[in-house]
């Protein structure tokens, strides 16, 4: 099989790669295996010397990081070098926490000591998606490695330049062969890896389909997995709100990363009293976003990633617009090369329509109009995904209900959903399970070891 690396913008291709053999598998296995050894006897000051080196590099390179990106996957050159940049704050967050985050911790118990110790697994295999192509591998990479793991990358097969780019990365900071590795290779090696003992967990961040499917082959193992999978984010807009700043975000939310962002928001709930006025400013400034060559710093909106995802996002808008919902603004694959799809807005959408609850992976907006804030938390839950919301009320009481009644791993109030290294990041439902990021990232991959040292049999015995 053949990897290669097209130009969305243009759909001419960059390069080629050819997929790993099994026999070059294996040597990297054995070679990631064996570099665990060693690795996992680091200090935590070693690991987040080669974190902070890693940081500089991508903070010394990131126009030149960022220009891939966005000629492999398309994303706008601006948000593909604040992608590289903020894969640096991850680095610089765990060098400077992780070590605290693991450390060993007293408990109070009958025996003369007894303490919870973090200690690594071992090989780790991310499967990670195109979208984010840096920070999604970084999110979960510097984590992993500061808690004493190693790593295998199994990257999109459409951004192989930038899964390479990372290897050299890390490599080019100084951290030891083989604890973080690329492997240029299709889906279908994945489930043998999973059946490989050396292979001790697996993180996967993709589609529910991917998702399901890294499950079952780990289940089957009995090996640790996270799944950060898609969404359908509800943004809500109560009559309390600052409406000015809730639109200006709302288009921000709808189109970051040209819609192809699992925490976008997609569904927009907005009371009835401030519909109209919502809307005539939501679409207005969805009309006015610069669609063109990501390398211009001018435009807003670049191509979609591939023409498959272009042709499901067309179908998904014509097949919505088929059972019954209306076009304000959009709604139409732009003439000429590359993979580009109008900023479109849909109202009036009936639920058998996709634009009800699918998700759509383009700059593609719902509308919802609803009566109350019981309709609209009903609305925010009527979906098969529980991964983030954004919710805009200067009502306290209101605050609190969207927040304890909303069925997602993350609530925002006024903000837009967004990652942080601080913070936890997942969903629930079909949005997956476990966490990346904060104290629940690192501790994902780590053994949590009960330690219990008794005063002797004398005082240990039972009577």
């Amino acid at each position: 099989m053949t990897i290669t690396s097209t130009n969305p913008a243009t759909g001419q291709l960059i390069k080629e790669f050819e997929e790993l053999s099994g026999d070059q598998i294996e040597k990297k296995l054995a070679a990631a295996s064996l570099a665990f050894d060693s690795f996992r006897k680091s200090s935590f000051s070693m690991r987040a010397q080669w974190l902070m080196r890693t940081a500089d590099l991508l903070e010394s390179s990131s126009q030149r990081l960022g220009e891939v990106i966005t000629l492999e996957m398309g994303k706008p050159i601006k948000a593909s070098i604040a992608e590289v940049l903020k894969c640096a704050t991850v680095c610089r967050y765990y060098a400077e926490h992780g070590q605290g985050l693991l450390r060993d911790e007293a408990v109070t118990t009958s025996a003369r000591q007894s303490f919870i110790r973090y200690e690594p697994l071992g090989v780790v295999l991310a499967v990670m998606p195109w979208n984010f192509p840096f920070w999604q591998v970084f999110r979960f990479a510097a984590p992993t490695l500061m808690a004493g793991n190693v790593a295998l990358l199994k990257h999109a097969s459409n951004v192989p330049q930038c899964a390479l780019a990372i290897e050299e990365v890390f490599r080019d900071a100084g951290l030891p062969a083989a604890v973080f590795q690329t492997l240029l290779i299709g889906s279908e090696p994945v489930a043998r890896l999973l059946q490989d003992r050396r292979i001790k967990a697996a993180t996967l961040t993709g589609s529910e389909a991917a998702g399901r499917s890294l499950a079952e082959n780990a289940g089957k193992a009995l090996k640790k997995v996270v799944l950060e999978l898609g969404g359908s984010d509800p943004f809500i807009v109560m009559p309390s709100a600052n409406l000015e700043m809730a639109v200006e975000t709302a288009i921000k939310a709808r189109t970051v990363n040209s819609g192809q962002s699992c925490i976008a928001a997609k569904r927009f709930i907005i009371l009835e009293e401030i519909a109209d006025e919502f809307l005539s400013s939501f679409v207005s400034g969805m009309s006015a976003l610069k669609t063109g060559d990501p390398m211009d710093e001018a435009n807003q909106i670049g191509p979609l990633a591939t023409p498959q995802i272009l042709e499901d996002v067309d179908k998904q808008v014509r097949d919505s617009v088929a059972a019954g919902a209306k076009i304000l603004t959009g709604g139409r694959v732009t003439a000429g090369p590359g993979n580009y799809y109008e900023p479109t807005v849909l109202s009036d959408i009936p639920r058998a329509a996709p634009a009800w609850s699918a998700e759509i992976f383009g700059p593609v907006a719902s509308v919802f109009r609803v009566k109350s804030i019981d309709e609209a938390i009903d609305l925010a839950n009527d979906s098969d995904f529980g991964l983030g919301a954004s919710v805009w009320t200067n009502d306290e009481t209101e605050q609190r209900r969207f927040i304890d009644e909303i069925e997602s791993g993350q609530v925002f109030v006024n903000a837009m959903v967004a990652s942080d290294p601080r913070m936890p990041f997942g969903g629930v439902k079909n949005s997956g399970y476990g966490r990346e990021l904060g104290v629940a990232g690192i501790r994902e991959f780590v053994n949590t070891k009960t330690v219990w040292i008794g005063s002797g049999p004398k005082n240990d015995r039972t009577e």
